[in-house]
Protein backbone atom coordinates (compact mmCIF):
# COMPACT_ATOMS: atom_id res chain seq x y z
CA UNK A 1 0.00 0.00 0.00
CA UNK A 2 1.03 3.59 -0.55
CA UNK A 3 -0.40 6.02 2.01
CA UNK A 4 0.06 9.72 1.29
CA UNK A 5 0.44 11.87 4.41
CA UNK A 6 1.12 15.61 4.69
CA UNK A 7 4.90 15.06 4.91
CA UNK A 8 5.34 12.20 2.44
CA UNK A 9 4.45 8.71 1.28
CA UNK A 10 4.36 5.70 3.60
CA UNK A 11 4.87 2.24 2.07
CA UNK A 12 2.95 -0.53 3.83
CA UNK A 13 3.39 -4.25 3.31
CA UNK A 14 0.15 -6.16 3.90
CA UNK A 15 0.15 -9.57 5.64
CA UNK A 16 -2.48 -11.73 3.93
CA UNK A 17 -0.77 -14.86 5.23
CA UNK A 18 -1.85 -14.06 8.82
CA UNK A 19 -4.97 -11.92 8.30
CA UNK A 20 -6.47 -12.80 4.88
CA UNK A 21 -9.99 -11.55 5.60
CA UNK A 22 -8.75 -8.23 6.98
CA UNK A 23 -6.41 -7.67 4.03
CA UNK A 24 -9.24 -8.44 1.56
CA UNK A 25 -11.66 -6.08 3.35
CA UNK A 26 -9.13 -3.25 3.71
CA UNK A 27 -8.16 -3.50 0.03
CA UNK A 28 -11.86 -3.30 -0.91
CA UNK A 29 -12.35 -0.18 1.26
CA UNK A 30 -9.16 1.40 -0.17
CA UNK A 31 -10.32 0.76 -3.73
CA UNK A 32 -13.66 2.43 -2.89
CA UNK A 33 -11.74 5.50 -1.62
CA UNK A 34 -13.10 4.96 1.90
CA UNK A 35 -9.93 6.06 3.72
CA UNK A 36 -9.09 9.09 1.56
CA UNK A 37 -9.38 12.25 3.65
CA UNK A 38 -10.05 10.47 6.96
CA UNK A 39 -8.37 11.89 10.04
CA UNK A 40 -6.02 10.42 12.60
CA UNK A 41 -8.55 11.02 15.38
CA UNK A 42 -6.62 9.39 18.24
CA UNK A 43 -2.86 9.78 18.45
CA UNK A 44 -0.84 8.95 21.56
CA UNK A 45 2.86 9.92 21.47
CA UNK A 46 5.12 6.89 21.80
CA UNK A 47 2.17 4.50 21.36
CA UNK A 48 0.06 4.74 18.21
CA UNK A 49 -1.94 6.76 15.65
CA UNK A 50 -5.52 5.62 14.96
CA UNK A 51 -7.60 6.33 11.84
CA UNK A 52 -10.36 4.85 9.70
CA UNK A 53 -13.43 6.50 11.23
CA UNK A 54 -15.58 8.57 8.83
CA UNK A 55 -17.14 10.32 11.87
CA UNK A 56 -13.68 11.34 13.07
CA UNK A 57 -14.41 10.65 16.74
CA UNK A 58 -13.76 6.92 17.16
CA UNK A 59 -17.40 5.79 16.98
CA UNK A 60 -17.78 5.25 13.23
CA UNK A 61 -16.83 2.70 10.64
CA UNK A 62 -17.79 1.19 7.31
CA UNK A 63 -20.72 -0.64 8.86
CA UNK A 64 -19.30 -4.13 8.40
CA UNK A 65 -17.48 -5.97 11.18
CA UNK A 66 -14.67 -8.44 10.51
CA UNK A 67 -14.12 -11.48 12.72
CA UNK A 68 -10.81 -11.39 14.58
CA UNK A 69 -7.78 -13.02 13.00
CA UNK A 70 -5.46 -12.85 16.01
CA UNK A 71 -2.01 -14.04 15.01
CA UNK A 72 1.55 -14.36 16.24
CA UNK A 73 2.72 -11.12 14.62
CA UNK A 74 4.09 -8.71 17.21
CA UNK A 75 3.05 -5.10 17.76
CA UNK A 76 6.34 -3.33 17.04
CA UNK A 77 7.28 0.02 15.55
CA UNK A 78 5.42 0.40 12.24
CA UNK A 79 2.86 -2.37 12.83
CA UNK A 80 -0.65 -1.82 11.44
CA UNK A 81 -3.37 -3.46 13.50
CA UNK A 82 -7.15 -3.27 13.76
CA UNK A 83 -8.89 -1.19 16.39
CA UNK A 84 -11.92 -2.81 18.01
CA UNK A 85 -14.35 -2.53 20.89
CA UNK A 86 -14.40 -5.01 23.79
CA UNK A 87 -15.90 -7.69 21.50
CA UNK A 88 -12.94 -9.39 19.74
CA UNK A 89 -15.03 -9.60 16.54
CA UNK A 90 -15.93 -5.90 16.45
CA UNK A 91 -13.17 -4.62 14.14
CA UNK A 92 -14.55 -2.65 11.18
CA UNK A 93 -12.50 -0.04 9.31
CA UNK A 94 -10.48 1.60 12.09
CA UNK A 95 -6.83 0.71 12.40
CA UNK A 96 -3.75 2.01 14.15
CA UNK A 97 -0.05 2.30 13.40
CA UNK A 98 2.35 1.68 16.29
CA UNK A 99 5.01 4.33 16.97
CA UNK A 100 6.91 1.89 19.16
CA UNK A 101 6.75 -1.63 20.58
CA UNK A 102 3.43 -2.41 22.30
CA UNK A 103 3.77 -6.02 23.52
CA UNK A 104 0.62 -5.75 25.68
CA UNK A 105 -1.40 -5.72 22.41
CA UNK A 106 0.07 -8.96 21.06
CA UNK A 107 -2.60 -11.59 20.44
CA UNK A 108 -5.38 -9.13 21.35
CA UNK A 109 -5.68 -7.20 18.07
CA UNK A 110 -5.41 -8.34 14.46
CA UNK A 111 -2.08 -7.34 12.89
CA UNK A 112 -2.45 -6.96 9.10
CA UNK A 113 0.45 -4.83 7.90
CA UNK A 114 3.85 -3.27 8.49
CA UNK A 115 5.37 0.05 7.44
CA UNK A 116 8.44 -0.76 5.33
CA UNK A 117 9.30 2.79 4.23
CA UNK A 118 8.35 6.32 5.31
CA UNK A 119 7.93 5.68 9.04
CA UNK A 120 9.34 9.17 9.65
CA UNK A 121 6.16 10.55 8.05
CA UNK A 122 4.04 8.50 10.49
CA UNK A 123 6.17 9.86 13.34
CA UNK A 124 5.22 13.42 12.36
CA UNK A 125 1.43 12.84 12.57
CA UNK A 126 -0.06 15.43 14.93
CA UNK A 127 -0.23 14.06 18.47
CA UNK A 128 -3.35 14.22 20.61
CA UNK A 129 -3.33 16.49 23.62
CA UNK A 130 -6.86 15.72 24.76
CA UNK A 131 -8.39 12.87 26.74
CA UNK A 132 -7.17 9.43 25.56
CA UNK A 133 -5.18 10.89 22.67
CA UNK A 134 -7.95 13.00 21.16
CA UNK A 135 -6.79 15.78 18.86
CA UNK A 136 -7.20 19.42 19.81
CA UNK A 137 -7.61 21.59 16.74
CA UNK A 138 -7.17 20.26 13.21
CA UNK A 139 -6.11 16.60 13.04
CA UNK A 140 -3.82 15.20 10.35
CA UNK A 141 -5.44 13.21 7.55
CA UNK A 142 -4.78 10.35 5.16
CA UNK A 143 -4.60 12.34 1.92
CA UNK A 144 -4.99 9.16 -0.11
CA UNK A 145 -4.17 5.47 0.16
CA UNK A 146 -3.76 3.15 -2.83
CA UNK A 147 -3.10 -0.52 -3.42
CA UNK A 148 0.31 -0.58 -5.13
CA UNK A 149 -0.80 -3.20 -7.69
CA UNK A 150 -3.52 -0.79 -8.88
CA UNK A 151 -1.10 2.04 -9.74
Amino acid sequence: LLMELKDGTVTIEMKPQVAPNHVTRIKKLIREGFYDGLTFHRVIAGFMAQTGDPKGNGTGGSGQNINAEFNNERHVRGTLSMARASDPNSADSQFFICFGDAPHLNGQYTVWGQVIDGMEFVDSIKKGEGNNGSIIGEPDKIITIKVKADL
